[in-house]
Order: C-alpha cells, then sequence, then structure tokens
C-alpha cells in the first residue's frame, strides 16, 4: 500500500507500464521499447514534454522493472534557466 501522507501525484503514479495511461504504440506489448527493456538491453534515451505527461513516471518504471539507478532531475528545482 502506498503512504497516505505522500503527495497525491506519488500515490497515483502507475505501478507497472500497463497502468499507464496513453503512448500504447510505444509502451505497449511487443513494441521495440518493452522488447529493449525485457531483454535488459535499453539505450540512452531522453524524454521531452510538457509537465505531467509521464515523463518521470516511464523513467521510474524503466529503472525498476529494468533494475537501473534513478536519479531524478528537474530542471526547476535544479535552476536550469530557458
Amino acid at each position: 500500500m502506498k503512504n497516505k501522507s505522500a503527495p497525491l501525484a506519488e500515490r497515483m503514479r502507475p505501478r507497472n507500464l500497463d497502468e499507464m495511461v496513453g503512448q500504447r504504440e510505444v509502451l505497449g506489448e511487443g513494441t521495440p521499447f518493452r522488447k529493449a527493456l525485457d531483454a535488459g538491453s535499453l539505450p540512452s534515451i531522453l524524454f521531452w514534454g510538457p509537465p505531467g505527461s509521464g515523463k518521470t513516471s516511464v523513467a521510474r518504471l524503466m529503472a525498476d522493472l529494468g533494475g537501473y539507478h534513478f536519479i531524478p532531475l528537474s530542471a526547476v528545482t535544479a535552476g536550469v534557466k530557458e
């Protein structure tokens, strides 16, 4: 069970790729992305998109499922200017 005191966004974050909404053509079973993830051979990936589109959720799931180390970085909190 997820921590009830955690922020709503954290509590609602998908726990596996099947819980992700949208992007079925990229994240669905049998896609090149899923095959690479299942084989443990993911290349470097750069996510780009508007806030709330699932970039961090997918990156966290990739790390969890592939046994990768995940270090979140936000341009907002890192002080990167536009």
